[in-house]
């Protein structure tokens, strides 16, 4: 499969997904939101599944394979959302964001070619960062509904809303702690350490005590809603430079072992 076509691949899962997202804004039967959605998650992952297919390995090495992952874990994080809280704006808001990662894969797509450097030939490379991608997207819904709380929501902020972050929070960082474990026992077989506190391995272990800091925080100020959701969003602010704003970072060039994916 060719990137080439990747743009057919993301309009037709778009559709799909925008069509998911104003059925569910509508108010509209479950059953089409649900089968929308669903099937622009599999169009999307036939896209994924094919690359793989012809790089022969997983498309996870580059900046554009990992948005690739990103993009179809937003909709999905977004239809978990919806059936457990039924807020039918919140597959809108992963429709828009899925976008955004899509759009920068086409205008500024990046180098796609099979060769893996020894480090990323571990078992431990696929799950480490599909388990990585469901936290940052679980993580991502969280940063969306505090924003939303923050500045859209007219009336006081509800208990059951403030547990939707909550609830996100959970799982992202339940995900995240073991995508930071399953990366640990690969640093170990590939250099030799479990953690060395690489500049990538130090915005992690940021990232990761602010999300636990949050939670502390709301279990300790339960009525402090705006306080945890400003620290919400500085934790996601973290995940971004976790992600990829260390790649930039001129403390990371030629110092960094995670900094491979630009090449």
């Amino acid at each position: 499969m060719s990137w080439d076509y990747f743009a057919y691949f993301a309009a037709a899962a778009l559709l799909l997904w925008g069509a998911g997202a104003s059925a569910a804004w509508r108010g509209k039967r479950p059953v089409a939101v649900y089968t929308f959605t669903l099937a622009g998650l599999a169009v999307f992952f036939g896209f994924i599944v094919a690359m793989w297919i012809s790089l022969e390995r997983p498309p996870m090495r580059t900046m554009g394979e990992t948005r690739l992952w990103y993009s179809f874990f937003l909709p999905l994080a977004g239809l978990i959302t919806y059936s457990r809280w039924k807020y039918k704006w919140i597959l809108g808001f992963s429709f828009v964001l899925s976008l955004v990662f899509i759009c920068i894969n086409l205008f500024k797509p990046e180098i796609h070619n099979k060769t893996l450097m020894p480090a990323l030939q571990s078992p431990w490379f696929t799950p480490h960062v599909i388990v990585y991608m469901f936290a940052y997207a679980m993580l991502g819904a969280a940063a969306v509904m505090a924003v939303y709380l923050m500045w859209f929501k007219k009336k006081e902020i509800e208990r059951k809303e403030m547990d939707l972050c909550d609830n996100l929070t959970y799982v992202g960082l339940a995900f995240m702690t073991l995508g930071m474990l399953s990366g640990a026992v690969w640093a170990k077989a590939a250099w030799g350490h479990y953690w060395a506190w690489d500049p990538k391995e130090t915005w992690a272990a940021a990232t990761w005590f602010s999300y636990l800091g949050y939670i502390h925080y709301r279990l300790g100020r339960p009525r402090a809603c705006r306080r945890a959701l400003t620290g919400l969003l500085i934790s996601f602010l973290l995940l971004q430079m976790c992600w990829y704003g260390i790649n930039y970072l001129p403390s990371a060039q030629g110092v960094s072992v995670h900094t491979y994916n630009l090449n």
